[in-house]
């Protein structure tokens, strides 16, 4: 039995239709109803109709990614009881119409960080980057926020500042945009001034209290879950560090076996992203595939450069610090294993998280992270991969 090979896509305003992902090899789909906003029920007619879209291209609606958790609902503030009972109805709905893996997740404010979008390969490919030094920039000397030069060290304090003054207007308004505007899987997107309003509102709200919240949610949740037939998957935060004061989760093996203690069910899981997780020099993924293993409902697979300073580069499948073939070793090994114990969520769908733009993407009109032809490099890779994994164990 095969890994179930999945793709995202961004609904029928993509440039990447479903024609082009069939062409790629991938037979599921991972997607969302973006134009739902944030907190309001998903009806069963919203998501047939776009199940529909998808089986008629001859593909199946495999994971959605994501339901997006409301704000309020991380704070326990303003309408987030509505919220919640919002949620459990949409997870409900989802499962009455046969889609049974929900990624989510429960960072702060955004979804995920970078700092360049368009960092240039040697090859002449361009990727996504983060660097501490140019993110403190933003956050000491563009938003100036308070505090915020004492989460950094003397080190990154000097090089943010000597990074700030080669910027011209043009360079500060492209930082800016690049942190706040929002990127692929947020749902929100601000000005300079409504962010930190946004993030005043996290003012008290230290790592203890968020993971108190997600708890609390967890325990709201996964039994309407279990009913439904749904996996719950948590999302790594991205990348697995404080950013901006603001409290983090699911940064660590630990934060993730305390998140699959609160309910054991196999409908309380996590989305195994190996460049989130991996991100952090403090994480081995080989270590974290196999000790979570039976509760990885959903799996992205990318690779990435990192370094001690909280640096890191988006890289090749197989030229980065994340050790793929033990982590990919691992989904296969589990599901075999659940296949063998007669479980009934066998399958870990598996898709490529990110890729570069190369070729033809160029200069077309990418989501950041999910042009095409990089992610089907990675695509071809991840399926070469799993035939000598399989070969090698004789399954």
């Amino acid at each position: 039995m095969a890994i179930e090979q999945t793709w995202r896509w961004y609904g029928p305003n993509d440039r990447i239709t479903l024609n082009d992902i069939k062409q790629t090899g991938a037979t599921g789909i991972v997607t969302a109803l973006h134009h739902i906003p944030n907190g309001e029920i998903w009806t069963v007619e919203e998501i047939t109709k776009r199940k529909t879209m998808i089986e008629k291209a001859g593909l199946s609606w495999s994971v959605v990614e994501s339901v997006p958790v409301h704000e309020d609902i991380k704070k326990q503030s303003g309408n987030w009881k509505t919220y919640t009972e919002n949620y459990k109805t949409s997870i409900a709905n989802l499962g009455k119409c046969g889609i049974e893996t929900i990624c989510y997740n429960f960072m702060p404010v955004l979804d995920w960080s970078r700092t360049n979008l368009n960092f240039e390969f040697n090859d002449g490919s361009l990727a996504l980057i983060y660097q501490q030094k140019v993110f403190a920039a933003f956050d000491m000397f563009v938003l100036k926020r308070k505090g915020a030069e004492n989460d950094y060290s003397e080190k990154i304090k000097k090089e943010a500042k000597a990074y700030f003054n080669s910027l011209d207007a043009d360079g500060i308004e492209t930082l800016t945009n690049t942190v706040i505007k929002g990127l692929p899987g947020a749902e929100e997107s601000y000005t300079l001034e409504q962010f930190q309003a946004v993030l005043d509102e996290y003012a008290g709200i230290n790592d203890e209290k968020l993971r108190d919240h997600l708890q609390e949610f967890l325990r709201a949740i996964i039994p309407v879950a279990i009913e439904a037939g749904v996996r719950m998957a948590i999302h790594p935060d991205d990348p697995p560090w404080g950013l901006l004061g603001l409290p983090r989760v699911v940064s660590t093996l630990e934060d993730a076996k305390a998140i699959i203690a609160t309910v054991d069910s196999i409908s309380n899981g996590v989305t195994l992203c190996t460049g989130s997780w991996g991100a952090g020099h403090f994480n081995d993924l080989a270590i974290m595939a196999e000790e979570l293993a039976p509760r990885i409902n959903f799996a992205h697979l990318r690779n990435v450069q990192r370094d001690t300073d909280y640096n890191f580069r988006e890289d090749y499948l197989f030229e980065g610090d994340v050790d793929i073939y033990s982590v990919l070793k691992s989904i296969i090994t589990e599901e075999e294993k659940r296949k063998a114990q007669g479980r009934t969520d066998i399958s870990i769908p598996v898709r490529p998280d990110h890729g570069n733009q190369m070729l033809g993407d160029i200069g077309q009109d990418n989501n950041p992270g999910y042009s095409l032809y990089g992610r089907m490099k990675g695509l071809a890779e991840i399926r070469g991969l799993e035939l000598g994994i399989r070969r090698s164990l004789n399954i």
